[in-house]
């Protein structure tokens, strides 16, 4: 599994030798002009998932606005300041510039493989395999950008010699394509053929995981466009539950990361090699586990007291004492730690969401989300006894759990979604669980928790028409302004 963390960055070899040709002198024989797509793909899929995993306030602060961490001495973050880091040009630039570019190129490059291809018909099915994949892919970091910000540049993205400024394109209409994409893209995995191989730090080149996957990521984008289309979203979430989704801990979305510097997990270099100490978990969090003695709290944080069975969150948006807290938990500090962008336990939550919202997938909502609670006991290492001890209890029971199925599941959900900011995020935005509330100081005028990204900053210069039509659109910039499926 290490061996499909080495970043590839081999190129084609380009030989010169003495010759009579001058023609060959304006040559560079040192900076090659192609490279091969498994390259690019490799490349692509570690930026795409150390933008995920990342805690550096300059790239991800969604588990800040999760409120499962706070900061120590620099609060700006969890008090709303996006501005001051740039924050969003950065998440912006990393997506379409190191992530979807290198897809895009890569899938030229293997489009133009199978327009020459003269070799047996396998071959052609492992490139078809290869498309698939980016395209997947590309579909999970579009669908990423859109739940960020909203209107997108999609459909003239990525084309800087026709669309230097691109358009904004409509955020449903993207989402309504982007599953229609995931869909051609399942359908047209070979599951029995190879792709990448160990090219692929997810799933080591394997159809069938990455097929599952890119149905899972159908029945999440459906679940979340309900209140939006009761009728598409649950014919689309019956539609990629038919072909099958990841129900298993094992086909969960998963990198491993390796003990080189280069291909360490980003929490460490944040964390540890960093030699900072810049984040604590929050109170918001550790009182919600602490009221229900989650046993998960020995998983995600460290004692405080040190062997006290105490822990204790820093206060969400204000300066933090570090050694006043708990810690984040050595397990995430690990260097080899793998970065996750789906799990089985999301999977049954969004069952059990569907079943809430009128969709037959079948199963109870009570089993479901206790599937869900459980898979995540378990993906932490809770022992079966203390999992059985913590279903019984009446506030963690689907059956007598406090409120309504959207406070029972999002609560549940916000829980099992640790050091998944965005996806906890997210959870929060479409269901409105967790109740958070925006800390007593924060950025410019932000009364509650944001709910967007602001547009960069840098489109007011590279692309200023497109940018104030898309502002037009949404009425203004402001990060407490909804999403086209955040309708309550």
């Amino acid at each position: 599994m290490k061996n499909r963390l080495i970043i590839l960055l081999s190129f084609i070899t380009l030989f010169s030798s003495c010759s009579d040709d001058f023609g060959n002198m304006n040559q560079d024989t040192k900076n090659p002009t192609t490279t091969a797509p498994e390259y690019l793909f490799t490349n692509a899929e570690k930026f795409m998932m150390d933008q995920v995993t990342s805690t550096s306030v300059n790239f991800n602060v969604f588990r800040l606005f999760a409120q499962q961490w706070a900061e120590v001495q620099y609060p700006q973050e969890t008090q709303y300041d996006l501005t001051g880091r740039t924050i969003p040009d950065r998440h912006w630039a990393t997506y379409y510039r190191d992530v979807l570019k290198d897809f895009k190129e890569a899938k030229s490059l293997l489009n133009q493989q199978k327009a020459n291809y003269t070799g047996a018909p396998e071959g052609l099915v492992v490139i078809d395999n290869k498309i698939a994949i980016i395209d997947i892919l590309s579909s999970y970091c579009y669908g990423i950008l859109v739940d960020t910000f909203g209107d997108v540049p999609y459909t003239e993205a990525l084309d800087i010699d026709g669309h230097p400024q691109p358009k904004y394109d409509d955020a449903e209409t993207i989402y309504r394509d982007l599953l229609t994409v995931l869909t051609a893209a399942s359908h047209k995995l070979d599951q029995s053929a190879e792709s990448y191989g160990d090219a692929d730090l997810i799933y080591g080149g394997d159809t069938a995981k990455w097929a599952k996957f890119a149905n899972s990521l159908r029945f999440r984008m459906a679940i979340t466009m309900d209140d939006v289309d009761h009728a598409y979203a649950s014919t689309q979430a019956l539609a990629a539950q038919a072909d099958g989704l990841i129900l298993n801990s094992a086909d969960g979305a998963y990198m491993p990361y390796a003990t080189n510097t280069t291909n360490n997990n980003p929490l460490y270099l944040d964390l540890v090699a960093s030699g900072r100490d810049d984040f604590i978990p929050a109170n918001t969090f550790v009182n919600k586990l602490n009221a229900l003695s989650d046993p998960r709290r020995a998983k995600y944080f460290t004692e405080y007291p040190a062997g006290s069975g105490q822990y204790k969150g820093g206060v969400y948006g204000t300066v933090n004492v570090y050694g006043d807290f708990s810690h984040i938990t050595e397990t995430i500090k690990d260097p080899v730690y793998p970065g996750v962008i789906f799990t089985y336990s999301e999977v049954e939550f969004l069952l059990a969401e569907a079943v809430e919202r009128g969709i037959p997938v079948g199963g109870t909502a009570a089993t479901h989300y206790t599937a869900a609670v459980t898979a995540s006991l378990q993906d932490w290492g809770v022992a079966a006894a203390d999992i059985a001890t913590y279903l019984a209890r009446t506030d963690v029971a689907y059956a007598t759990a406090t409120g309504t199925w959207k406070q029972k599941i999002g609560e549940q959900a916000w829980i099992a979604y640790y050091n998944r900011g965005f996806e906890a995020w997210t959870s929060y935005r479409r269901l409105d669980f967790p109740a958070l509330v925006a800390p007593p100081v924060t950025f410019g005028d932000i009364t509650e928790v944001p709910k967007r990204y602001s547009y960069p900053g840098i489109e007011q210069t590279l692309n200023a028409a497109n940018l104030q039509a898309a502002v037009a659109k949404l009425g203004n910039n402001n990060v407490t302004t909804k999403l086209f499926w955040d309708k309550h």
